[in-house]
């Protein structure tokens, strides 16, 4: 077995790490902890006993960097209590906000900085804070190993790729993640593998846009790798090895990556595709790179092909000049799409985007807090109409673990993504069981056994 569950050591010193934001953001820890790992550190769940407490952060809005804030005053007051406590901030905000978190922080060290933590920590004196935020346009971590601080040991995360050049409007990610480059094809395959060796039944293969994964073989371009051919390579590993991945960007998902999903049983059929507004001229504002009819053709394109295919998609309400029409075409959008499910915000300009610069927060916050509530009502009617579709539907689900409700029953998610209860019969964690659906809730598919 290869070793990719965390040290557990008690003549090493600890690290401690908080992850926030998205799965990404949980690679990336792991990719730290790899990094600390070989520098002799382990890691530890109690803060009370770390010498170093880190902080993996996010920048998308500005409610995540705030908590954030109140969390450096508690990480504080370990500093307090012990001697030679060190403070750090990584990711996203500190790409963003160095110089002055470098005034509450003894290290700041950005997305692609990762492999100087060592040398930070080593370098930190009293009023010797230390940083390097320096974007890479080489840097993925193809050679490390992330040390996996998942509990399960079931589900785990893949990064292909860093950054991104969409530059969409409203969106701090270009600046705090760099230019995007995709990762050697053949280490995802074969961190895939080691997964697989070591017990895991699933991978998420993640980026900030996956449908742009391209890799260019320096020396034969008939070894170039595409999305859609890095998923039939990591699908071939084993049939019993589910494959996931997000998230897509509806300008680039493609008939290739679509029909490569219908081939393979195990990649799962399910697709988060963010539309972000219905409205056309929110989409051209929000430098999209696409409008309504063309994601309603995507749509269409993926229920063509794989018709019980999940899809689920990120909403923004209130951006810069959203009229009251706007809002309208979005929840029409979404009645006739009937996500599975969404995630749903009110803009947060975020200082430094395009948008900052180019167009105000004009939006009033009672009316973007309006027109969320409409969406996230409309969501709630939208999930439950396309849960009620799976009624009398069998499902291969792997199992999670006990349900949060019933310890007599497992909880485990099918290869939409929806999330289905069941009872048990002494099953684990990484089993498949065979269900049949009975009845359902807007979030969640109550089934009986048929095995």
């Amino acid at each position: 077995m290869n070793r990719i569950r965390p040290i557990t050591d008690p003549s090493r010193p600890k690290v401690y790490i908080e992850t926030y934001g998205c799965q990404m953001n949980v690679n990336d820890s792991e990719v730290i902890l790899s990094i600390l790992q070989d520098a002799g550190y382990a890691l530890t769940d109690d803060i009370e006993e770390a010498s170093v407490i880190l902080a993996n952060t996010c920048s998308i809005r500005d409610n995540a960097e705030q908590r954030i804030w109140g969390r450096i005053d508690q990480f504080k007051l370990q500093k307090r209590k012990r001697d030679g406590v060190v403070i750090g901030i990584v990711g996203c905000m500190a790409e963003r906000l160095k110089d002055k978190l470098l005034e509450a922080v003894d290290i700041v060290a950005g997305p692609d900085a990762y492999r100087s933590l060592p040398e930070l920590l080593e370098a930190v004196a009293p009023d010797s804070p230390q940083m390097n935020v320096m974007l890479s346009h080489e840097e993925t971590y193809a050679d490390i190993t992330p040390v996996r601080m998942d509990r399960n040991g079931i589900s785990g995360f893949i990064s292909i790729m860093r950054g991104c050049n969409n530059v969409c409007s409203y969106c701090i990610v270009p600046y705090t993640r760099g230019a995007e480059r995709s990762r050697d094809p053949y280490t995802i395959v074969q961190e895939a593998k080691t997964l697989f060796e070591n017990g895991y039944k699933e991978v998420t293969l993640l980026g900030q846009n996956v449908d742009s994964y391209f890799w260019k073989d320096a020396e034969k371009a008939d070894r170039n790798v595409n999305f859609a051919q890095l998923l039939e390579m990591v699908a071939k590993i084993s049939p019993e090895l589910r494959v996931r991945f997000s998230t897509s960007h509806p300008k680039d998902i493609s008939d290739e990556v679509i029909y490569t999903m219908a081939m393979y049983e195990n990649i799962c059929k399910h697709i988060h595709l963010p539309v972000q507004s219905g409205s056309s001229i929110m989409l051209e504002k929000m430098r999209r790179k696409y409008d309504r009819e063309w994601y309603l053709e995507r749509v269409r394109k993926i229920r063509s092909v794989i018709p019980d295919c999940g899809i689920t998609t990120d909403v923004i309400a209130g951006f810069s000049g959203e009229t009251a029409q706007d809002h309208q075409d979005t929840l029409s959008l979404m009645e006739q799409v009937v996500f599975d499910s969404a995630f749903m915000f009110a803009y947060s300009e975020r200082p430094g985007t395009l948008a900052s610069r180019k167009y105000p927060d004009d939006i009033p916050y009672g009316l973007k807090t309006e027109r969320l509530n409409e969406i996230i009502a409309l969501q709630g009617r939208m999930s439950l109409k396309s849960n009620e579709k799976e009624i009398g539907k069998t499902l291969k689900v792997l199992v999670e673990g006990p349900s949060k409700k019933n310890p007599d029953e497992l909880c485990g998610r099918a290869s939409s993504n929806k999330m289905c209860v069941f009872p048990s019969r002494g099953e684990k964690a990484g089993d498949y069981c065979e269900v049949e659906v009975v009845s359902v809730t807007s979030a969640t598919l109550l089934c009986k056994r048929i095995d």
